[in-house]
């Protein structure tokens, strides 16, 4: 198995809100199959959907009936600072709850969490560490240089 991540999937209780949601973070939707419950945004590398939670669970094989928060994180880097503070501004404008406020991190940089519409956790971050890439992709600090 290749080490790659090619398409994540979130789960969405509706549809047209998660969509809206996204839109607003400017994200532009590629074109759907018609008749397709399923939204898709092309990111650098790889593709992010929403489709659906109980179609979801259902193609996977799982109870749809949900307990919790997401059990993973998603991570937007950015490359300063103020750009955590001005994406948790704005995703807050959208109805996101914000879980962690930015701050100084741990780890020694800056970063913020916050939860879209259906509960999925997004942390917003700035590593001193890392650097983004032309296309702001990330890349650990020695890798491709």
């Amino acid at each position: 198995m290749d080490q790659r991540v090619s398409i994540i999937t979130l789960g969405v209780s509706d549809l047209q809100k998660a969509k809206a949601f996204y839109d607003g973070l400017g994200w532009k939707e590629v074109e759907q199959t018609a008749g397709e419950e399923i939204i898709a945004y092309d990111l650098h590398a790889m593709t992010l959907t929403l489709y659906p939670w109980d179609k979801l669970a259902e193609d996977a094989g799982v109870s749809s009936e949900r307990a919790g928060s997401s059990a993973i994180t998603l991570a937007y880097n950015v490359s300063s600072e103020s750009e955590v503070d001005e994406t948790i501004t704005h995703v807050k404008t959208l109805g996101a709850t914000i879980t962690k406020p930015p701050q100084k991190a741990f780890w020694g940089g800056y970063s913020a969490c916050f939860q879209d519409l259906d509960g999925h956790i997004w942390e917003v971050a700035c590593n001193p560490f890392s650097k983004l890439g032309p296309k702001g992709e990330f890349q650990w600090l020695g890798v491709n240089e």
